[in-house]
């Protein structure tokens, strides 16, 4: 029973802290480029789980390794700079939105590659999560709609990278611990990110007020809603399943929808709306499991 309470605990506060991710991400970018803002983000995660986690590098066994560094990559690395690339042409509220469909693609990649059993209602619930997401994308307002297309589409791939990533954790590392696998995955990625930082040219321009400003929410960014969740989605996964622990994605719209519509002068046409809605009735379909 104290399991059960623990992961709604841990979805909720998930769910809170995400989608205030996308609001941070957009001020973010206001002194710095999505490159620049993705590296940056996965070194001040890396820097506090490494300064908090270090002892637990030596309990990871080496045949482990591997799926540390896959997980690294699809959890982490990929999805960091996906979700700066689409910010910086989609609002955050819909870039929440599409990534609602991490559930789903976490239940294909678990049927397709990991062995997992499929219920009707789950494929009924893929097909009608895609139905909304094309709602929502092809009647988004503003002068670069057509290119905002092409921005979707990284989010889709995200997404889809979280969904690997769930099933992979689940499967293989569920007998290591949350903080061992999340200081794991930064000292994999944590030399990459910086080179790439190195060559974006952030050097240049760090002195800039704007861009000092946007380290502060980038910091936030990457300690806690980076840092620190990561360690607190890996429990969520061990306590639960793949598709209940991806499920976050219900609350992160609600959360970024509300955050941007108050701070960020956000708004959804109602067509877009109704894509929302019917997004979410497909990972909710997707999810649900017979009693």
């Amino acid at each position: 029973m104290e399991n059960n309470n623990t992961k709604w605990y841990l979805l909720g506060f998930l769910g809170c802290v995400w989608g205030s991710s996308f609001i941070l991400m957009q001020l973010g970018l206001k002194g710095v480029n999505s490159v620049q803002m993705g590296s940056l983000r996965i070194l001040f995660a890396g820097l506090f789980l490494i300064l908090v986690g270090y002892k637990e590098l030596a309990k990871i066994p080496l045949y482990k390794w591997k799926f540390i560094v896959l997980t690294s990559l699809c959890g982490t690395f990929f999805p960091v700079y996906l979700f700066a690339l689409a910010l910086s042409k989609i609002d955050g509220s819909v870039s929440s939105i599409l990534n609602s469909l991490t559930p789903l693609n976490t239940l294909i990649v678990g049927l397709l590659f990991f062995g997992a059993s499929v219920q009707r209602r789950q494929v009924f619930g893929v097909i009608i999560g895609f139905v909304g997401c094309l709602l929502l994308v092809l009647f988004g307002e503003g002068s670069n709609t057509t290119e905002n297309y092409y921005y979707a589409l990284l989010i889709l791939l995200a997404s889809l990278f979280y969904g690997i990533n769930v099933n992979l954790i689940k499967k293989y590392l569920s007998d290591l611990k949350p903080l061992t696998i999340s200081t794991g995955n930064f000292v994999v990625i944590f030399i990459p990110a910086l080179v790439v930082l190195y060559f974006s040219d952030f050097f240049v321009i760090a002195s800039q007020e704007k861009v000092l400003t946007s380290l502060g929410y980038i910091a936030i960014l990457g300690v806690i809603g980076t840092g620190l969740s990561n360690i607190l989605f890996f429990k969520l996964i061990q306590l639960s399943s793949p598709v209940f622990a991806a499920s976050v994605t219900y609350i992160i719209p609600v959360v970024a929808i509300l955050l941007g519509y108050f701070f960020m002068d956000e708004s959804l046409n109602f067509i877009q709306a109704c894509g929302a809605f019917i997004v979410l009735l497909g990972v909710y379909l997707s999810s649900r499991k017979n009693n």
